[in-house]
């Protein structure tokens, strides 16, 4: 893929209006825009305490002073930098598309891009990384727009290949983020263990004091299977073939049983705190942005 087929000029314009929304302040190593528990130099003002010899001046309160005969000082929040880390499965069966849209690692990295670059315009920091039965080789961390350009010619560059296992690769402490944060997963979640391997995954990350974001990315051929006749179905990943008459009561069967794995995999986030979202591949990222993610209170 080309790194321009990540971000549209008009859509940047529309990102750059557009913030994360993340579910507790953060403190970080630097300053940024992000509030923070702790009271700090930003402008947004928290509150007023007594004076006490050695504060700044600049912060005295003349005004209260003037009207109450009370020394005062105010206090403002401090603002520190979040840091975001994003993880795209890069494993086999992220090759596939159908004709409603395009392939899922291409979709994966479509809205990888614009998270990254929402979190590059706000000065936070960001990690990104590629992922199939291991965690690869990832960027060193990003800050500020100059770094856009490093981020969409690493997504770019992005190839599927290999087996999927994100238990496995999640077991990588040196991989995980090594400061409180947000990460956000990008994969379709078909794993050979099911929903148990993910919530693994969910637990270490909430372990290493990760705010979760788990994006399912799935062609609309997997979410509505359109299929009929005797077909041979080879799995993209191990290489293993079966033969299936795809009646319509067998799709209806996968239907089912998909809705069910879906339910299982959002109710155990809903129950952790995790936010998840299903992305088919045929509804735009800007779509999806806009809508789901703005919904769920992930962007603002």
């Amino acid at each position: 893929m080309k790194a321009e087929e990540l971000l549209s000029a008009d859509w940047i314009a529309r990102l750059d209006r557009l913030t994360l929304s993340t579910a507790r302040r953060v403190r970080g190593t630097r300053q940024g825009r992000r509030r923070s528990r702790e009271l700090g130099a930003s402008l947004e003002f928290a509150d007023y305490r007594e004076y006490s010899p050695g504060d700044d001046v600049r912060r005295f309160d003349w005004s209260v002073y003037g009207r109450t005969g009370r020394k005062v000082v105010r206090q403002y929040l401090d603002e520190q930098e979040l840091q975001v880390t994003l993880y795209v499965d890069c494993s086999r069966s992220m090759d596939f598309a159908d004709e409603n849209g395009p392939s899922k690692l291409l979709h994966a990295s479509r809205l990888a891009a614009s998270i990254g670059y929402m979190t590059l315009a706000a000065y936070d920091r960001l990690g990104v990384y590629r992922v199939d039965e291991r965690i690869q080789e990832g960027l060193p961390l990003l800050r500020g727009r100059p770094a856009v350009h490093r981020m969409l010619e690493f997504l770019a560059a992005s190839e599927a290949g290999g087996r999927g296992n994100l238990a496995e690769a999640f077991n990588e402490r040196s991989r995980l983020p090594r400061l409180p944060g947000m990460t956000w997963i990008f994969s379709d979640c078909w794993t050979e263990t099911g929903e148990q391997e993910l919530e693994e995954v969910m637990a270490r990350l909430q372990a290493a004091r990760q705010e979760v974001v788990l994006v399912q990315v799935l062609t609309r051929g997997e979410i509505q299977p359109k299929l009929t006749g005797d077909l041979k179905l080879i799995d993209a990943e191990l290489g293993t073939a079966k033969e299936a008459a795809l009646t319509g009561r067998l799709i209806e069967a996968y239907e089912r049983e998909f809705a069910a794995y879906r339910g299982r995999l959002a109710e155990f986030c809903s129950r952790r705190g995790i936010a998840y979202l299903l992305a088919p591949t045929d509804i735009p990222p800007r779509e999806l942005v806009l809508g789901s993610m703005r919904e769920a209170g992930l962007v603002r």
